[in-house]
């Protein structure tokens, strides 16, 4: 069986990146689309047979209006399966009759349903989100099937495409940050909160960075990003940012802090599965994959907030609380990438017997 799969844009590390080094191991002969592919800052796709526009490797935030025919222009007519994965124009591909296309939704794109009024302040690209949410609406009926990554996207995929969906949960590593517990279940820990995180205004690390001032508690910031400069001026003699750390220190990171906290709405959230891989409860608001993914009171904290207020009151309280690493560790294996790939594969097995003709 001939396979494509398409991503929006391939020009980076993040969370959905693993998404694609799953479906790449699952399909490891099959070509890649995409509107934007950098090698150099997404090294892991080097060795892909890549199809990209050439003359575009990064900011498409600038070109929101191309990437329409960029996708539409891809000639699918070889493939019997084409998997369209992301939030933006991936599923917007156009196939021919006996090509199956199924799309692993990562959310309706943000900027123009859910959290439109956060990212078009400025007119003009709120006059172009018009015309684009226009051709999103077309693009959306264009799978086959629509597979959702959590409880929240299917829930808008319903809202803004009117279409059902399955909710298959991305895939994690789990082996990777698990760590042994000894029979007191007890783990040795430091004593600092941890967040992991792209520095974007939408994942609100700077609500963590007040509360920790507020708290007086050790906070520890992995990742890096554009709003850096701006979260470090916030932050106070209690936060720490480490920029980005090397893949295999990443693990004792999390096994070693009181708690991982999340402040964003996430569509799924891979960090806080992570965190619990690793035997330590989350704190997160409670919006978003949060909901699938913390079990509250046993492997975590759901605040009904994500305010400066809600995060400081919890920080505050937390030593008085206890939590099991190994409730953690077995709420973390329900989202092992051995259960993504049973499961992914028997549904997209599932499709391509009921839409190949």
């Amino acid at each position: 069986m001939a396979v494509a799969l398409v991503y929006d844009r391939i020009n980076k590390i993040g969370g959905a990146e693993q998404v694609l080094l799953a479906f790449n191991e699952l399909y490891p002969e099959a070509d890649w689309y995409t509107g934007f592919w950098n090698p150099l800052t997404a090294p892991f796709s080097r060795t892909w047979r890549v199809h990209s526009f050439r003359f575009l490797h990064n900011h498409h935030e600038w070109f929101p209006w191309i990437m329409p025919f960029i996708f539409e222009s891809f000639d699918f007519g070889s493939y019997d399966l084409v998997i369209s994965i992301g939030s933006a124009e991936s599923k917007g591909i156009i196939t021919r009759p006996g090509t199956v296309h199924l799309n692993y939704c990562l959310t309706p794109t943000r900027y123009l349903y859910s959290h439109k009024d956060e990212y078009l302040s400025n007119p003009v690209y709120r006059f172009v989100a018009n015309i684009l949410r226009k051709w999103d609406l077309v693009a959306s009926i264009r799978p086959d099937e629509m597979i959702a990554i959590s409880t929240q996207v299917k829930n808008r995929i319903k809202k803004y495409y009117k279409r059902d969906s399955d909710i298959v949960f991305p895939p994690v590593d789990v082996n990777k940050y698990y760590t042994s517990i000894m029979p007191t279940r007890t783990l040795l820990v430091g004593e600092y909160f941890l967040t992991v995180s792209r520095l974007v205004s939408y994942k609100k690390i700077d609500v963590l960075i007040k509360a920790a001032n507020h708290a007086q508690v050790n906070l520890m910031i992995i990742g890096e990003g554009a709003q850096y400069k701006k979260l470090k001026a916030l932050a106070g003699p209690t936060v720490t940012f480490l920029g980005l750390v090397p893949d295999k220190d990443l693990p004792k990171y999390y096994q070693n802090c009181k708690a991982f906290l999340h402040a964003g709405e996430e569509d799924f959230g891979i960090g806080m599965v992570e965190a619990q891989a690793a035997g330590r409860p989350v704190i997160a608001y409670r919006e978003g994959g949060a909901q699938d993914i913390v079990i509250p009171g046993k492997t975590g904290i759901l605040l009904e907030e994500n305010s400066i207020v809600s995060f400081t009151t919890v920080l505050k309280e937390f030593d008085t609380m206890t939590f099991d690493p190994l409730d953690c560790q077995n709420n973390a294996q329900r989202f092992d990438k051995s259960i993504w790939m049973k499961q992914i594969s028997e549904r997209i097995n599932q499709i391509c017997q009921t839409y190949q003709k």
